[in-house]
C-alpha cells in the first residue's frame, strides 16, 4: 500500500482518464493556493488543518410542510465557530448569503 493508502485507478476511456488528470490537477492547484494564503495569516495552519475545521460547516436542508400539501426547504448551512470564522476574517473571505426559500409541490402526497 502507498503512503496516502489509496489505490490505483484505471480508467477504461480517454476521456475518463483526461477528466481525472483534469480534476487532481485543479485539487492540486486549490491546495498550492490555500497554502499561499494561509502563511501570511496563520503560518502553521496547513491547509488539511483548514480543511479539517472547516469540516464542520455543513450545508443543511429543513424540510417544513404547510397545511396545503407542498414543502417548504430552507437550505442553510451551519455558522462558523469563532476560530473559523477568525480563519476567514485573515483570509478577508466571507461565507455567501443564505440561499433562498424553496417551494415544492408533493404530488405524491395529493394523489394519496
Amino acid at each position: 500500500m502507498n503512503r496516502l493508502g489509496l489505490r490505483p485507478i484505471y480508467h477504461q476511456l480517454d476521456k475518463r482518464i483526461e477528466t481525472h488528470i483534469f480534476v487532481t490537477f485543479l485539487a492540486y492547484r486549490l491546495q498550492v493556493t490555500l497554502k499561499a494564503r494561509l502563511r501570511p495569516v496563520a503560518p502553521g495552519l496547513t491547509p488539511r488543518s483548514a480543511l479539517e475545521k472547516f469540516a464542520a460547516v455543513q450545508m443543511v436542508d429543513v424540510h417544513l410542510p404547510p397545511t396545503d400539501g407542498r414543502t417548504l426547504v430552507l437550505s442553510r448551512y451551519t455558522e462558523p465557530e469563532p476560530e473559523q470564522q477568525f480563519v476567514l476574517d485573515r483570509l478577508h473571505l466571507r461565507l455567501p448569503e443564505q440561499p433562498p426559500a424553496r417551494i415544492s409541490s408533493n404530488l405524491k402526497a395529493r394523489i394519496a
